[in-house]
């Protein structure tokens, strides 16, 4: 396994394991035995990690910050691969400890992680979270073809366990077939849904204002309550992203993605992950750069941040 490629001290492939002196760090969730259509996203993080190496010293053009030596690699989870329950009970003790010792950036898998993820953030902060969600997808069903659990009904179970604040709840890129009762579940529920079809023609942060500042309202509306990022890859239309399992045509472009991180940089972001990534189905490494582009984002956004810089 590569670690991630701007993990260095402006030297292009030094990597820097995870340790008390890296106060933000990415692990990998190589999982994908909750996938419904293709698999391969257990080989994301990999992928992800080798596709940061064109990232060179690092330095973000927005935030003018690389992530240098206060970012490391805690690799990837030791996981058992046929057992959804067995997976997530596998999860809990080093996502606990990883948490409590890093602001984290988990690289999936499948999109059946973050529901273990966030039960452990709300154990260790006590409390239910925001969400930022971009995805195609609802994943508000209330079973996966016949079982209880899997990567599509991860939302519905957050909601159910009150792991999240349903009204600070905000999905983005939501494209997908779907009933009624699926489909509009999270603002049914109090949320915000920010379809595809509503955000299309919206690129640029001024474009995106609306948006930035519903998202913005919402959580001040609620005392700015700490706030997880899941991040579908399958919110890009399959031109930006194919290297995933379910593509849905008429999704966001990597520049409204990037135009909505910078934008909400400043959020109280605890952690976040970057899932679906299937490197069998890409093309010219399409979906693993958008991916560690997002990642690396988001990253540098936190570190301006702490280094109290404003953008």
């Amino acid at each position: 396994m590569s670690s991630f490629a701007f993990l260095s001290n402006n030297a292009f492939l030094k990597s820097v394991p995870a340790s008390a002196a890296t106060p933000y760090a990415v692990a990998g969730v190589a999982w994908d035995g909750a996938v419904t259509n293709r698999p391969g996203a257990r080989f994301g993080p990999r992928a992800i990690r080798e596709a940061s190496h064109m990232l060179c010293d690092a330095t973000h053009p927005h935030f003018d910050i690389a992530p240098g030596a206060a970012l490391g690699d805690a690799g990837d989870l030791l996981l058992p691969n046929t057992s959804l329950v067995a997976m997530r009970e596998a999860m809990k003790a080093p996502v606990e400890q990883l948490i409590r010792r890093h602001h984290m950036a988990w690289l999936g898998g499948d999109h059946s992680i973050t529901l273990p993820l966030l039960r452990a953030y709300k154990t260790w902060l006590g409390r239910p979270l925001a969400v930022i969600h971009f995805d195609a997808h609802c994943d508000t069903w209330i079973d996966h073809f016949g079982e209880p659990s899997g990567h599509g009904t991860w939302v519905y179970e957050a909601l159910q366990e009150g792991l999240v604040i349903k009204e600070c709840f905000n999905q983005l890129g939501i494209r997908s077939a779907g009933e009624r009762a699926a489909r509009e579940y999270v603002q049914d529920q109090g949320g915000q849904i920010f379809t595809a079809r509503a955000l299309r023609g919206l690129e640029s942060p001024v474009q995106l204002t609306p948006v930035i500042g519903a998202i913005r309202a919402r959580l001040a509306a609620h005392g700015n309550p700490p706030v997880y990022l899941s991040l579908d890859i399958d919110c890009l239309d399959p031109a930006f992203a194919p290297g995933t399992g379910t593509p849905e045509p008429g999704g966001m472009s990597s520049n409204q993605v990037l135009s909505i991180l910078e934008e909400l940089a400043d959020l109280n972001f605890v952690g976040m992950d970057c899932v679906e990534v299937a490197p069998p189905y890409d093309h010219a490494e399409l979906t693993s750069q958008a991916a560690a582009h997002f990642v690396w984002t988001y990253l540098c956004g936190r570190l301006r941040g702490a280094a109290g810089l404003t953008s």
